[in-house]
C-alpha cells in the first residue's frame, strides 16, 4: 500500500512540462497525495479499532448479562455507524484534497499560468 502511495506520489510530481511554476505545482500534489493517503489510512486504522473495541465490549456485556443482548445489539450497532462515519468523513476530505485542490487554483494565479 505504501509502495502505491509512494508510487503515486512521485508520477503526481513528475515534471510535464517546463513550465515556471510547474514543479511548485507537482509537489503540492504529490503532498496532497501523501496526505490524502496518510489520512484515510490512519483515519481507517483508528476507526478499525474502535470497531474491535466497540464489538468486544458488546461481546463480554452480552456474556456477562445474556437477558440484555438485543438492547446491547442496537445499541452496538448505532455506535458502530456512527465510528464508520468518521472513515467517510476522511475519505470525502481525501478526494477533495485530490480532486478538488483549492490551493492549486491560488498556486496557477500567483504563477500567472491560469
Amino acid at each position: 500500500m505504501l509502495m502505491v502511495l509512494g508510487f503515486a506520489a512521485l508520477a503526481m510530481a513528475a515534471e510535464g512540462n517546463a513550465v515556471e511554476g510547474g514543479h511548485t505545482v507537482g509537489l503540492l500534489m504529490a503532498a496532497s497525495v501523501l496526505a490524502a493517503g496518510l489520512g484515510v489510512g490512519l483515519g481507517a486504522l483508528g476507526c478499525g479499532v474502535g470497531m474491535g473495541m466497540c464489538s468486544s465490549g458488546c461481546l463480554e456485556a452480552t456474556a456477562r448479562n445474556p437477558e440484555l443482548a438485543g438492547k446491547l445489539t442496537v445499541t452496538m450497532f448505532i455506535g458502530l455507524a456512527l465510528i464508520e462515519a468518521l472513515t467517510i468523513y476522511a475519505l470525502v476530505i481525501a478526494l477533495i484534497a485530490l480532486y478538488a485542490n483549492p490551493l492549486v487554483a491560488k498556486l496557477l494565479a500567483v504563477f500567472g499560468l491560469s
